[in-house]
């Protein structure tokens, strides 16, 4: 596989008037957060599982489809709205979806029974892509040797959503219940919309748009013509099947040890390493060190299981299995975006929608698994599963590696 960055091209965002707009350091730092708070409504439902279940009255085997329908959601916008970032005004399309996203995380709030719920996790999992129109953005705007470390920081704010959304989750069940935060989130996405809308700068549209159908077809043409696409998209799926297996189910075997919401979501706080890890990573990426950094990252990832078995008898082992487990993760998912874009720049959006479906389908898949496993079998089942997973993924990127 491919491992460098094509610096030959680069795409230029403007304002509206004659400056050009760069990645500045307060860009950077509005991209990230408006990531963090976006991507958080997609997982803060994790830790809430056994509240929901409770408060609807359904089997725990069942509210399991909460996350798979938010990731159902993520697809069809990866699919049908990241494209757009391509054809029309980025700052436009971006509050778009953030004020309908308000809407979603409304519907959720206020819920009364699983159909309605399903039906507003999916439309939250749909608007939530914003975050990928974020990603291809500050790629796009970054210097071709510094795009790397431009996608590590807006990824880090993505990772720092993933894991303060259950803790922050957590403490709010525990303090209102779940369905308040979803209306609270609803809020601070309103706030973060008007905030956007105020100090960032639109882009200018491209010389040549392409219609909307040919932007689609445009992303079903890149697994064909993009072998980089295919590969680091393969590893997308197995690494997040893992990721999403820990996550959805970990809240289940705390729950029987009696920890309440917010000591639940506080071992997501033990993650933010891998938020840490998603910066360096793209700094690898922009050396060429990524392909070696991506096989040593997917053998923590296969290891971390072993401590993460033995959380029922010791919380100190799942720590550190889920420090392992996050740095993995996040280093791979930071190097696969670096690699991607840096091949063909100008279609960052096409390029990231099309990459983040195996991320979407990973999690999906991996929250069904494990959420079935844990009924059937308990959490040794789980950690299995998750440890087969990752080392599938460690043997595809060492096959990958001497062909």
């Amino acid at each position: 596989m491919r491992d460098k960055a094509d610096n030959n091209s680069v795409v230029e965002i403007q304002a509206p008037v004659t400056s050009a707009t760069v990645l500045t350091p307060g860009i950077t730092f509005l991209f990230s957060f408006t990531c963090a708070l976006a991507v958080a409504n997609v997982y803060s439902a994790q830790p809430l599982l056994e509240s929901m279940a409770t408060s609807l009255k359904v089997e725990p085997a069942i509210i399991g489809s909460v996350v798979t329908l938010t990731q159902t959601g993520y697809l069809a916008g990866l699919l049908f709205l990241v494209p757009l970032g391509d054809r029309i005004n980025r700052k436009t399309l971006v509050i778009m979806l953030l004020l309908l996203s308000v809407l979603a995380l409304v519907m959720a709030g206020l819920s009364k029974n699983l159909p309605i719920l399903l039906g507003a996790m999916l439309l939250i999992g749909l608007m939530a892509v914003v975050v990928q129109l974020m990603v291809a953005w500050a790629a796009i705007l970054a210097a071709p040797d510094r795009r790397g470390m431009a996608v590590g920081n807006v990824t880090s704010g993505i990772v720092l959503g993933i894991l303060l959304a259950r803790f922050i989750s957590g403490t709010l069940a525990d303090l209102a219940g779940w369905r308040a935060v979803y209306l609270i989130a609803a809020c601070l996405m309103l706030l973060i919309a008007l905030l956007f809308m105020k100090v960032m700068p639109a882009s200018l549209p491209q010389a040549k748009t392409p219609s909307y159908l040919s932007l689609l077809l445009a992303v079903f043409r890149l697994y064909i013509t993009e072998p980089q696409l295919r590969t680091r998209g393969v590893l997308t799926l197995l690494i997040f099947a893992a990721f999403s297996m820990l996550w959805t189910t970990m809240v289940m075997p705390l729950t029987a040890m009696s920890l309440s919401h917010t000591q639940t979501g506080m071992f997501g706080l033990a993650g933010i390493a891998g938020a840490l890890a998603a910066s360096k990573a793209g700094l690898w990426a922009d050396k060429g060190n990524g392909q070696r950094a991506t096989g040593l990252a997917l053998i923590v990832l296969t290891l971390s299981w072993l401590p993460i078995a033995y959380t029922e008898t010791s919380l100190l082992w799942l720590i550190i299995g889920i420090i392992m487990l996050d740095f993995a993760v996040q280093t791979v998912h930071v190097i696969n975006q670096s690699v991607i874009i840096a091949d063909r720049p100008a279609e960052a959006s096409r390029l990231v929608g099309a990459y983040m479906c195996f991320y979407c389908v990973g999690s999906a898949s991996g929250a069904l698994a494990a959420t079935q496993l844990y009924a059937l079998w308990g959490w040794q089942s789980v950690c299995i599963a998750g440890a087969l997973v990752s080392a599938c993924a460690f043997i595809l990127w060492a096959g990958l590696s001497r062909s």
